[in-house]
C-alpha cells in the first residue's frame, strides 16, 4: 500500500499534471456570449499531451481562414452552493438524527444487552459508519454532482448511482406517510383531555380494571382504528378505501416538503436551522421532565443495566450494524447530493467526525428521554418496564403518547413531542428528496437553468409520491408500509454501499481516493493524513468484510423468519414482492455495467479497462465556486488515429508553423 503523499503544497503544484494523468483536458472558454475560441493561456491536451501554445496558435490561425461548423460550446448553468459551513452540518446532522434515533436505538439497546450494545455499536461505527460517510461525502464533493452523473469517475460502476435512485424513491414513498401520522396525531393533541387518554370519555371501557374481557389499552385502540382502520383489512389483498383523513394529512406533508424544496438547498438549507436543532432543545426538556417522575430511575436501570453475555450473540452485532448503517443515511444518495454542494476545499474528514459521532450520542441520549417516561409509566400501571415497551411505529403512535397522557400538563407534552417527531421526519425526507432532485437535475441540466422547468420537475415529483402514497393510507395500508420498510432498506441497499466501497477502493484506486481527498482539504492540520491512513485500511479490509456479514445475515435471517405485523402473518407472494423490491434496485449495478462495457470498442478485456477509466469531465469541479464566471465544460481535442505523440513531435510542429 503505497504512503500518502505529502500534503497541499506541493498537491497544488502536482494538480495540474495530476489532471493531465488522469485524462482531464484544460481548455476553458471565455464567458463571453458568442465567444467560442480556446483560450490561450489554458494548454490543449492531445492523447495525453500538452500542446504548445505555439501549435494551438498556428493552428487555430490556420482555421481562422475556412468556415468552421463546430457547434458552440454549451455554458452549464452554475452549480448552487450552500450559504455557510453551518447550513451543510445542520442539513447533514438533521439527515442522519431521524425517527430511527428516538424509536429504534433505545429498544435495541435494552432487547441486545443494555449498556452493553454500546460496545459492538460503536466498533460498528468506527469501522463501518464513518469509512462509508466519508466516502460519500468525499464522492460528492469532489466530482461537484449528483449519485448518478459522479459516477463519471468509473462509467462501469453508473448502475450504483441508479440503484441508490431506486432506494431512495422507495424510502420517500413511505416515510411521508410517517409524516402524515404524525401530523394526524398533532392536530388531535390540541384537544383536552388527549382523545388516547383513560380521561376521554370514550375510552371508558378500556379503562376499567375490572373488565377483563378488553386487553386493549386506549392509546391501542386510537391507532388500530380511528388512525389505521386496520381491523376493516384482511392483509395485503385487501386494502379497502383511503382513509380521507390521512390523505389530507399526507397532501399537507408534501405540500410542505414541496415549498421548502422549491429553490433548492438556498430554502431548505435555511429551515433546517429551525428543523434540526428544535428535536435537541425537545429531547432536553423531556429528559429534565421524566428525570422529575417517579419511577423512572427504573426506566433508565431497564435500559442500560448490561448484560454482558449478549456480546457472544451475532444478533447483537447485526443489529448494531444495521443499526450504524440506516441511522446515518448512507448507500441513498442524500448525503452524496448534500455534499455536491459543498465548495470544493471544504474539510470532509471534519465534517464525517462530527457529524456521525453527534448523530450516535443523540441516540444514546434519547433512550434517556424515551425510558424515564416509560419507567413512570409501568410504575403507574405496576408491570415490568418490558411490558411497556415497544420499537418503531409502536412506540412512537402507542407507547409513548401513552405515557405522556400520565403527566400533568399531557396536551403541552404531547404537541412538544409529535412537533419533534415532525422535525425529524421532515428532516430526514429533505436528504432523500435532494438525492433525487439532484441526481435528475444533473442528467438534464435544462432544468436547473430555467426556474419554471425546475419547479414544475419537483411539483410533479410531489405530486406523484402523493398519488402512490395513497395506497399507504388505505385500511390495509400499514401492512404494505410494513413490507416497503423491511424490504426498501434491505440486502438491495447493503449490496450497492458493498460494490461502491469496492469500485472506489479497487476500481478507481484508494490511493487516488485518498489523493483526491488531500487535494481538497489543502489547509488541514497533519493529523488528516494520519486518520485517512486507517479510513484508507478500513476501505480496503474492515468495511468490505463487515458488509458482507451483515449482508449474510440478513439473508439466514429473510430465510429463516417469516414478515409479521402484530398477529398478521405476510403470504409468500408478499414476501417474494418485497423480495423483488430490493432485487431491482441491486440489479441496476449489472445491467449498466454491460450497458457501459458495450458502448466501448476493441476485446472484452479493452472494453473494461476502457470503462473503469474516468471521464474527461471528472475533475472539471467547483475549484471556481467562489466567483460569478461561468466556465465551459472542456473540450477534448482527439487525433483521428490512435498514435503516441511524444513531446519532440510537438516541438518539431512548433518549427513548422514558424519557418511556414
Amino acid at each position: 500500500m503505497k504512503p500518502l503523499p505529502e500534503p497541499c503544497s506541493e498537491h497544488q503544484k502536482k494538480s495540474s499534471d495530476s489532471a493531465a494523468r488522469r485524462e482531464m483536458p484544460s481548455v476553458e472558454a471565455k464567458a463571453a456570449p458568442g465567444n467560442t475560441e480556446l483560450s490561450a493561456e489554458s494548454p490543449a491536451q492531445l492523447n495525453g499531451f500538452t500542446v504548445p501554445p505555439s501549435v494551438t496558435g498556428a493552428a487555430s490561425q490556420t482555421e481562422s481562414h475556412s468556415p468552421s461548423h463546430a457547434p458552440p460550446l454549451d455554458i452549464q448553468p452554475p452549480r448552487e452552493q450552500w450559504g455557510g459551513k453551518y447550513e451543510f452540518l445542520l442539513s447533514c446532522l438533521g439527515y442522519c438524527v431521524g425517527l430511527g434515533n428516538v424509536w429504534r436505538f433505545p429498544y435495541l439497546c435494552y432487547r441486545n444487552g443494555g449498556g452493553v450494545f454500546l460496545i459492538p455499536y460503536f466498533i460498528m461505527l468506527f469501522f463501518t459508519g464513518m469509512p462509508l460517510f466519508l466516502m460519500e461525502l468525499s464522492l460528492g464533493q469532489y466530482g461537484a454532482a449528483g449519485p448518478i452523473t459522479v459516477w463519471k469517475c468509473c462509467p462501469l460502476l453508473k448502475g450504483i448511482g441508479i440503484g441508490m435512485l431506486c432506494v431512495s424513491t422507495l424510502v420517500c414513498l413511505y416515510y411521508n406517510v410517517i409524516i402524515a401520522w404524525t401530523f394526524y396525531y398533532l392536530g388531535n393533541s390540541f384537544q383536552s383531555p388527549l382523545p388516547w387518554s383513560c380521561d376521554a370519555s370514550a375510552n371508558a371501557k378500556f379503562c376499567n380494571t375490572t373488565n377483563t374481557t378488553i386487553s386493549l389499552s386506549p392509546s391501542e385502540e386510537f391507532w388500530n382504528d380511528r388512525v389505521l382502520g386496520v381491523r376493516s383489512s384482511k392483509g395485503l389483498q385487501d386494502p379497502g378505501p383511503v382513509r380521507w383523513e390521512l390523505a389530507l394529512c399526507l397532501l399537507a406533508a408534501w405540500v410542505i416538503i414541496f415549498l421548502c424544496m422549491l429553490k433548492g438547498i438556498r430554502s431548505s438549507g435555511k429551515v433546517v436551522y429551525v428543523t434540526a436543532t428544535f428535536p435537541y432543545f425537545v429531547l432536553i426538556v423531556l429528559i429534565i421532565r421524566g428525570a422529575t417522575l417517579e419511577g423512572s430511575l427504573q426506566g433508565v436501570a431497564f435500559y442500560l443495566t448490561p448484560v454482558w453475555e449478549r456480546l457472544a450473540n451475532a444478533q447483537v452485532w447485526n443489529d448494531a450494524a444495521s443499526q450504524i448503517f440506516y441511522s446515518l443515511g448512507i448507500g441513498v444518495g442524500g448525503l452524496l447530493s448534500m455534499a455536491s454542494y459543498n465548495k470544493f476545499d471544504n474539510n470532509v474528514i471534519r465534517d464525517t467526525l462530527v457529524i456521525t459521532i453527534g448523530n450516535c450520542i443523540t441516540s444514546f441520549f434519547a433512550g434517556f428521554a424515551i425510558f424515564s417516561i416509560l419507567g413512570h409509566m409501568a410504575w403507574r400501571k405496576g408491570v415490568p418496564v418490558e411490558k411497556v415497551a415497544d420499537t418503531g411505529p409502536g412506540l412512537a403512535f402507542v407507547a409513548y403518547p401513552e405515557a405522556l397522557a400520565l403527566l400533568p400538563g399531557s396536551v403541552f407534552w404531547a404537541i412538544l413531542f409529535f412537533l419533534m417527531l415532525f422535525m425529524l421526519g421532515v428532516d430526514t425526507l429533505f436528504g432523500n428528496m435532494e438525492g433525487i432532485t439532484t441526481a435528475v437535475l444533473d442528467e438534464f441540466p435544462q432544468l436547473r437553468a430555467n426556474v419554471k422547468h425546475k419547479t414544475l420537475f419537483l411539483g410533479l415529483l410531489c405530486f406523484g409520491f402523493y398519488l402512490m402514497g395513497l395506497l399507504l393510507v388505505t385500511n390495509g395500508g400499514i401492512y404494505w408500509f410494513t413490507l416497503i420498510d423491511s424490504f426498501s432498506t434491505s440486502f438491495g441497499l447493503i449490496i450497492i454501499t458493498l460494490f461502491m466501497c469496492l469500485g472506489i477502493s479497487f476500481f478507481y484506486g484508494v490511493n487516488q481516493f485518498c489523493q483526491d481527498i488531500v487535494d481538497m482539504i489543502c489547509h488541514c492540520p497533519p493529523w488528516c493524513t494520519k486518520v485517512l491512513l486507517y479510513f484508507k485500511a478500513c476501505w480496503v479490509f474492515c468495511t468490505p468484510f463487515l458488509l458482507l456479514f451483515i449482508l449474510t445475515y440478513i439473508f439466514i435471517e429473510m430465510y429463516r423468519t417469516s414478515l409479521r405485523y402484530g398477529l398478521y402473518v405476510f403470504p409468500l407472494w408478499g414476501k417474494a414482492l418485497g423480495v423483488c423490491m430490493g432485487t431491482v434496485c441491486c440489479l441496476q449495478i449489472p445491467i449498466w455495467a454491460i450497458v457501459a462495457v458495450s458502448k466501448e470498442s476493441g476485446t472484452l478485456k479493452d472494453r473494461f479497462q476502457k470503462a473503469i477509466r474516468p471521464l474527461n469531465s471528472w475533475r472539471v469541479n467547483n475549484l471556481n465556486s467562489t466567483t460569478q464566471e461561468h466556465h465551459v465544460e472542456p473540450e477534448r481535442i482527439d487525433g483521428p488515429f490512435t498514435v503516441n505523440l511524444t513531446e519532440v513531435d510537438f516541438t518539431a510542429m512548433a518549427w513548422e508553423s514558424s519557418e511556414a
